[in-house]
């Protein structure tokens, strides 16, 4: 069983940054593929970024490449995503997931074995 909980979320006006955390419970984080995932109201949770256990290859949404940045620190059973040059668009629930299994170069819901409760982020014009 693991346990994710994200903070870091927040108000932010366009251009601005922010650094979400995910912080997992339990002894095989590393084991996992990490992957984080927006969703606004309305709309089918969006694929944002992913990171690969053992190698940690990155991945990203064609949204979000070129600003935003996701890492893991295996130590600290954390990965990160760091945003920057934040838009409207982006304001969103974000969550982070992690899944044992991750065949491609982006992340299915299904594929996602926990979840987390999600931040909030909002970015004003």
């Amino acid at each position: 069983q693991v346990q994710l909980v994200e903070s870091g979320g927040g108000l932010v006006q366009a251009g601005g940054s922010l650094r979400l955390s995910c912080a997992a419970s339990g002894r095989t984080f590393s084991s996992y593929h990490m992957g984080w995932f927006r969703r606004t109201p309305g709309k089918e949770r969006e694929f944002v970024a992913l990171t690969k256990r053992y190698t940690g290859s990155t991945y990203y949404a064609d949204s979000v490449k070129g600003r935003f940045t996701i890492s893991r620190n295996n130590a600290k059973n954390t990965v990160y995503l760091q945003m920057n040059s934040l838009k409207p668009e982006d304001t969103a629930a974000y969550y982070c997931a992690a899944a044992s299994s991750a065949l491609g170069t982006s992340l299915n819901p299904d594929e996602c074995d926990y979840w987390g409760q999600g931040t909030q982020v909002t970015v004003s014009s």
